[in-house]
């Protein structure tokens, strides 16, 4: 994407250099109109943002600020890093045979969890939190070898437990952790998005960190969210227009990562082995409801990009781009499945 491009869009390449894989484009026409109001911060490690276009400003603002407390509240109680927090406590409890009662949104995301487990044959699990060691600053080490094959023995989503009925969760092997990182996001998005139903809001936006979640138009048009080539993240390889209800949901290996011997770490990792994945650089789903493509981004990822284009061919309505090198991708590393060629404009 050059420069004028980068211009009409209403981005610089710094704004670029921090958007994930997918992010929303508005025109410089937009943030002149009156009924746009956005609320900003930082939740679950990144940026997010909110963004409604109707109702009066006292409505919007109460709406936003709901829709943020309700996010903000589902994130810590997701969260691993929380002190004293629920994966904590269950971490806590591992291996003791205890089952603790958790809230009901945790119990629902720990299923789901379980459902793309099994669906994917282990390459997603919730469980790798074991791989207590990594660290993602500029300065970090990868882990020991020894030291993964030690928390190894610790992931396996079948000894987790979960009674959605009597919300009942319980770890069944001591040194058990869960990491909700690659199925609650999306969730926390769209329950954030459910707030602004509830106050009365019909054109948002949730533009959170490479997951783009709208609904509604944005003044009579389609939502523009531009895709970020994972191979040379300067550029566009183009832009979506959505209307209606939709989601842009990518994976990738940008996000949390460090360089060194020129080989990248980054935090999607493999359950087998506490390595992070190989092969595909980055990935987007485009679907119409979270159920549809949630946990697939961090599987995919694992899986490589044959066995991607496997699994998205069982699941219609659901538009894919991978992005990467090695096999199932075409010469300059890049797929695109039919869906979303169809969908993606040029920038």
């Amino acid at each position: 994407m050059d420069r004028e491009a980068l211009a009409r869009a209403g981005l610089n390449r710094r704004d670029l250099a921090r958007a994930g894989l997918a992010f929303a484009l508005w025109p410089a026409a937009a943030w002149a109109l009156p009924t746009l109001q956005r609320h900003s911060g930082t939740l679950m490690g990144t940026r997010l943002s909110l963004s409604v276009l109707d109702g009066d400003a006292r409505r919007r603002e109460r709406a936003l600020q709901a829709a943020w407390d309700r996010m903000a509240w589902l994130s810590a109680m997701m969260s691993r890093y929380e002190p004293g927090g629920w994966l904590q406590r269950l971490a806590d409890a591992a291996g003791s045979g205890d089952a603790l009662r958790v809230p009901p949104e945790l119990a629902a995301v720990l299923e789901q969890a379980l459902q793309r487990a099994r669906q994917t044959g282990g390459l997603f699990d919730p469980t790798v939190g074991a791989y207590a060691d990594w660290r993602f600053a500029p300065d970090a080490q990868p882990p020991a070898p020894a030291r993964l094959a030690q928390q190894a023995r610790a992931v396996d989503h079948r000894a987790v437990q979960v009674d959605g009925a009597r919300q009942r969760v319980s770890l069944q092997r001591p040194g058990m952790k869960l990491d909700l990182g690659g199925v609650a996001k999306l969730p926390i998005l769209a329950a954030g998005m459910e707030v602004l139903r509830q106050h009365g809001v019909h054109h948002a936006l949730i533009d959170g960190g490479g997951d783009v979640l709208c609904m509604g138009q944005m003044d009579g048009r389609d939502w523009r969210v531009g895709l970020r080539d994972p191979r040379a993240p300067e550029r566009l390889l183009g832009v979506l227009e959505l209307g209606g209800e939709a989601i842009v949901a990518s994976s990738g290996d940008y996000e949390r990562f460090f360089d060194r011997d020129g080989h990248r770490y980054h935090h999607i990792l493999d359950p087998r082995s506490g390595q992070p994945s190989q092969g595909l650089q980055g990935l987007s789903l485009v679907a119409r409801e979270v159920s549809q493509v949630n946990a697939w981004g961090a599987a995919m990822m694992v899986a490589g990009a044959v066995q991607a284009r496997r699994w998205a061919a069982h699941m219609p309505g659901v538009a894919l781009m991978l992005a990467g090198h090695g096999e199932g991708l075409g010469r300059d590393g890049l797929w695109l499945s039919e869906g979303l060629q169809a969908r993606l404009r040029q920038a």
